[in-house]
């Protein structure tokens, strides 16, 4: 997996600087917002409208997903090493045990296809 990256991307840096104006100006006309293999460490995202974000290989150490809906989000090679979750929603093809290994373990997710 490659490493963490700080993307050269103003809505990336506005909601790692938790400037959530700026970031929702910087993603209003956007059709998708590519967060792949981003460092996300340590975001509060509790408030981000993150509907457009791709989020697959992000590492979202100690983030703060509190309530965050990712439902529809491919987190295939994720890790959430102590991230705050309660209320998140995951989607139904991350096992509860994968999960709990990236929080507890800081493991990458993998993601299963449900048949």
């Amino acid at each position: 997996m490659p490493r963490p990256e700080f993307l050269e991307d103003e809505a990336f840096r506005s909601l790692r600087a938790g400037d959530l104006t700026t970031y929702h100006q910087q993603i209003e006309e956007r059709d998708v917002v590519d967060f792949t293999d981003a460092d996300l460490r340590a975001v509060d995202m509790r408030k981000a409208d993150i509907s457009k974000v791709v989020l697959r290989g992000a590492y979202l150490r100690d983030a703060d997903l509190r309530g965050v809906d990712l439902r529809d989000k491919d987190l295939e090679g994720c890790t959430f090493l102590r991230a705050r979750i309660s209320g998140t929603f995951f989607p139904p093809e991350l096992s509860a045990q994968e999960l709990r290994n990236s929080i507890d373990l800081g493991t990458r997710v993998r993601m299963t296809v449900l048949a």
